[in-house]
């Protein structure tokens, strides 16, 4: 007999991006591209499950063709005994559940090695996705405890196959541990329509408010730059809750600047297509969605951070090396509407001919030599 293949998406923060209802609570880039993709492969064909935290939904919960497992709640269990139980037996359990033949996961963490050991046992393929550069070094993981660091570092030597965002993170990958990788596009949800050409907002900042993303610097910038519209979009992140309500007291003192906290996701595009730059401040990064977002909506990109010098190399915007340089680059472009226009349509071309979902998903099936339907 013949069956779809099946793929599951293992996310535990997707379903807000998902579910527009629940939109308003945390959501990271990497749940972006996982629920992207997800829906990329359902749409041709793939029978396609996710594994998320349980936030009340019904178990099984079926969203544009993909079957969704929940696992624990945030809030359960007993503090060290939860790692165990609720934890670890609902995620094992969600697994089964999904009995898929190939687990895609992204992001460093314990699931990593979770994943992967279910994988070994059921001889299923693992495919592990690089989230942020440091994915790629020892001790440099985005990972609170030792444990876990272990337990990821066991997942990630484990893999069936590791896609990267780019080149960089191939040779981290490579000197660190030894292991290969390759470079796989993102994906980015396409905009049906052309961005306006008057738009309401100057300088648009899009990122979950953490101590390496420096949001702090947005302030500095708006306050040096009092004749431009600023809006930052952003919510809180576990364990750093006071660098948000700092950021969100003292962006109350800067007139022309907007903090509007935590933006859902299916909303957030609506201030990329209204602003006329996109900033990002970041010390490191992967490769952000927040980009592509912007360039798929012809808004050029001003960034610290660098993802494999695509910014330089194709001339999506600028990559100043210090505050007042990015203060002089962001008014060259908002003071040259040719340019900025001229820059905007080479950025929006290019995402639409690389990062749509067709070349991706079909990347995928081509590394993995996946079929629609296989024999059981």
């Amino acid at each position: 007999m013949e069956r779809k293949t099946r793929i599951c998406f293992v996310g535990l923060d997707n379903y807000p991006v998902l579910n527009p209802e629940m939109g308003s609570q945390y959501i990271g880039g990497e749940s972006v591209q996982q629920t992207l993709l997800a829906k990329g492969f359902a749409e041709r064909g793939y029978d396609v499950s996710m594994i998320v935290k349980d936030v009340g939904q019904p178990q099984g919960q079926l969203i544009e063709n993909i079957r969704v497992f929940k696992t624990f709640k945030q809030s359960a269990g007993l503090p060290v005994l939860r790692f165990f139980v609720p934890r670890l037996t609902s995620i094992w359990s969600a697994l089964r559940s999904a009995d898929a033949d190939v687990y895609y996961q992204s992001c460093a963490g314990m699931l990593t090695g979770v994943v992967s050991k279910y994988c070994q046992i059921h001889n299923r393929q693992f495919v592990f996705r690089l989230a942020h550069d440091s994915d790629c070094i020892p001790g440099e993981q985005l990972i609170e405890y030792w444990r876990d660091r272990k337990i990821y570092e066991y997942g990630l030597r484990s893999a069936n196959f590791i896609a990267a965002q780019g080149v960089k993170q191939v040779a981290l990958l490579q000197k660190h541990y030894g292991l290969p990788s390759e470079p796989v596009n993102m994906v980015v949800d396409l905009p049906a329509e052309d961005a306006p050409e008057d738009r309401a907002i100057d300088v648009l900042w899009v990122n979950n408010l953490r101590q390496f993303k420096r949001p702090e610097l947005v302030l500095e910038l708006a306050s040096n730059m009092p004749s431009y519209k600023f809006v930052m979009i952003g919510g809180a992140v576990a364990g750093e809750e006071p660098l948000f309500e700092d950021i969100k007291d003292e962006a109350k003192d800067i007139q022309n600047l907007e903090f509007l906290g935590a933006v859902p996701y299916q909303s957030v595009n609506n201030y990329f297509m209204e602003s006329k730059v996109f900033l990002n401040t970041s010390d490191s990064e992967g490769y952000p969605n927040s980009f592509l977002q912007a360039w798929a909506r012809s808004t050029p990109v001003v960034s610290f951070f660098d993802p494999d010098n695509i910014i330089r190399d194709k001339g999506h915007g600028c990559v100043p090396q210090d505050l007042n340089r990015m203060k002089s680059d962001v008014e060259a472009l908002l003071s040259d509407d040719r340019r900025r226009t001229s820059i905007g349509a080479d950025a929006r071309k290019f995402v639409f001919d690389n990062y749509s979902s067709d070349p991706v998903v079909e990347t995928y099936v081509s590394i993995l030599n996946l079929q629609r339907t296989t024999s059981e």
